[in-house]
């Protein structure tokens, strides 16, 4: 039986149950206040009202609060709490930060890094490193979630970081979930309250080095290795189109336009990014199991490849094009040469590449040079794009 339980106090003060080797921020995880809810946070901890002080009185599958406890937080911290900002407790008795669970950033930059946090000495596991986390609200995604908590705590702005993948804790009455996502826009991190020692970019093959909180010390070694791959999607759009009997025979560039706007609809959303109007947001990426890889849910690259009359669509812009989730190749010949083509060169640059086609030939060609085949239902379902036959 889950118990849910509503802090004492302050969001600072957690005291984690340790789950070894899962995730980077087991004994860390909590919401962020603002430096005022902080100084009102270590005020009650130096005054004697230190969170987990006593036993926190719990309802099953409710939310309850210490009356004392409340009285002293309201003169003290100021601003709604989220309906998120509580214990869940396991029939053991170890508790969890975050009533709808909670997520975290692994934010990497090429030139410098990984960001990481320098914990206050005061906080729990004071004087590690780990990365940006808290509790998510309700009916917020994790990828949402884990970018918001980041903004709140580190300064990470809006659209400075491209997710990669996800890796879930799941322990079926809460779950963690770390979103590990490269930059695209550089940043200085800003320290945002007052757990923070330093934010620093720490250079991949030194992270080891750092005092690491135990959680992410333990979860540290298959972060890394996930980060060494790149994973792609590569569209047989005139397969995909012809797939589905909606007309498109009669404007088949029209037709492409559709696929290409649904496929830039689902890697925007993926990437918490706006979404165009009347699209439907889907933000939890592609299942690793479906890509053949580690983790829970990747999020990657699309090439689209277009043919004949479908080869006058749009596509990014040079400048859109560097940090663009969705490419568009545009054959000068045969469309299926220049699938193949395309996937040989991403899998010599070192990317784990799925094919979306149901063309059996093609699929034995581009399986050939290394990349694995998916057929459009796959695709059609993912994106949501046209009625499944």
């Amino acid at each position: 039986m889950r118990r849910v339980c509503a802090r004492r106090s302050g969001r600072n003060r957690a005291a984690f149950a340790a789950v070894e080797g899962v995730h980077p921020q087991a004994a860390r995880l909590r919401s962020h206040p603002s430096p005022e809810r902080a100084l009102g946070e270590y005020l009650l901890r130096t005054s004697g009202w230190a969170l987990g002080s006593g036993a926190a009185p719990c309802e099953a599958d409710g939310v309850t609060t210490s009356p004392t406890g409340n009285q002293v937080s309201r003169r003290l911290l100021h601003g709604p709490r989220d309906p998120g900002d509580a214990w869940v407790y396991s029939e053991t008795g170890q508790r969890y930060w975050g009533r709808f669970g909670a997520a975290g950033l692994v934010a990497v930059d090429p030139q410098r890094g990984i960001l990481l946090q320098h914990r206050a000495e005061w906080s729990h596991h004071g004087g590690t490193w780990g990365i940006p986390g808290g509790a998510l609200h309700e009916g917020e995604s994790p990828a949402v979630g884990a970018l918001r908590e980041a903004a709140e705590e580190a300064g990470v702005p809006c659209g400075s970081v491209s997710p990669l993948f996800t890796s879930v804790l799941e322990l079926g009455f809460w779950r963690y979930t770390t979103l590990v996502a490269r930059v695209v826009e550089p940043f200085e991190p800003v320290i945002a309250d007052a757990e923070s020692l330093e934010l620093r970019w720490v250079p991949i093959d030194e992270v080891d080095k750092l005092p690491l909180h135990h959680g992410f010390a333990a979860s540290w070694p298959a972060l890394r290795a996930a980060l060494e791959v790149r994973a792609a999607v590569v569209v047989d759009a005139a397969n995909v189109v012809g797939s589905v009997p909606d007309g498109w025979w009669r404007d088949r560039a029209g037709a492409a336009e559709r696929l290409l706007s649904k496929v830039e609809a689902f890697a925007r959303a993926g990437a918490a990014l706006p979404v165009a109007s009347g699209s439907t947001p889907v933000a939890s990426g592609i299942s690793a199991e479906d890509l053949g890889l580690g983790g829970t849910s990747w999020f990657p690259e699309f090439a689209v490849v277009v043919e004949g009359a479908a080869r006058e669509i749009r596509g990014p812009s040079d400048d859109e094009a560097q940090h663009a989730q969705v490419r568009v190749v545009r054959a000068s010949a045969s469309g299926d040469d220049a699938i193949v083509d395309e996937a040989r060169r991403r899998v010599d640059g070192g990317e784990t590449v799925t094919v979306a086609t149901s063309d059996r030939e093609l699929g034995e060609r581009v399986a050939a040079v290394g990349a694995t085949v998916k057929g459009v239902g796959w695709l059609r379902e993912l994106i949501g794009y046209g009625a499944r036959r």
